[in-house]
């Protein structure tokens, strides 16, 4: 007697497969819908859930506050005292060299007196030392006696450098005559001799008229005032290097002082 085992058909099992992936994908579904309309029925859950994530992204991006320390005003003595000494040096040209010696008084007297330096005369280098100590009362005092010595070693007097001193207005300008034009030979000569005049009337006129003080060493030209003034008196002698005639300068400078009486009234 023969006995057969009778096994399942290849499409019988595979069509319960079928069966049981069918009814996974179903409840998944059935899953995902159920909690969209849970999210629908809940919309503040939604927005909640969107406004963390929106603030976790902003905190990200913001840098954490930093707020600057406060300290308290320094007075004038801590301010003094907490500055280092600062040391200023202006050469001395060789042919003021014996001036400075005569005046050596009248110059150290006001920058010890009224700026509060100290000052010495190095002859090695041949340069005046300026130095700052503590008596020195303003901030710009060792720019101010820099510019008086430096002045003085230009050729101004005493008594003009020490108005940069006393006024904060006052200015130095220097340029040269080949700045305006090159000039060589007696054509350099005569336009010196223009700025100059007769026994130095033209350089007079133009200072009392412009209220300035010049100072001609050779072909430099240095002039000492006011932003304004200075502009005047530097346009006049403009005038006379490029051949203007002196009558002609005077013209100019009469309207130029009676325009500057009238704004002074």
């Amino acid at each position: 007697m023969v006995v057969v085992h009778a096994q399942p058909s290849t499409s019988a099992t595979t069509q319960k497969k079928n069966r049981r992936k069918l009814h996974k994908k179903t409840a998944t579904a059935v899953e995902g819908d159920a909690d969209v309309q849970a999210d629908a029925s809940n919309p503040r859950d939604v927005d909640n859930h969107d406004d963390e994530l929106m603030i976790d992204n902003d905190e990200a991006d913001i840098p954490a506050d930093s707020s600057a320390p406060a300290f308290p005003a320094l007075s004038a003595a801590a301010q003094r005292s907490s500055l280092k000494s600062e040391t200023r040096r202006v050469p001395i040209p060789p042919h003021r060299t014996t001036p400075l010696k005569k005046d050596w008084v009248s110059i150290f007297g006001p920058l010890t007196e009224i700026l509060g330096l100290q000052v010495r005369m190095n002859v090695q280098r041949k340069c005046v030392e300026i130095r700052t100590s503590k008596h020195t009362k303003e901030v710009g005092a060792l720019q101010k006696g820099a510019d008086f010595v430096k002045a003085y070693a230009l050729g101004f007097d005493v008594n003009d450098s020490i108005a940069l001193l006393r006024l904060d207005d006052l200015y130095l300008d220097s340029f040269e005559i080949k700045d305006v034009k090159t000039l060589h030979g007696d054509h350099l000569s005569r336009a010196i001799g223009r700025i100059a005049g007769q026994d130095g009337k033209t350089k007079f006129t133009i200072e009392n008229a412009s209220r300035t003080r010049i100072v001609l060493a050779d072909t430099k030209i240095h002039i000492l005032g006011s932003f304004q003034n200075i502009k005047v008196a530097r346009d006049a002698i403009v005038s006379l290097i490029l051949g203007s005639p002196p009558g002609k300068v005077y013209a100019g400078l009469r309207t130029v002082s009676s325009r500057m009486r009238q704004r002074a009234m």
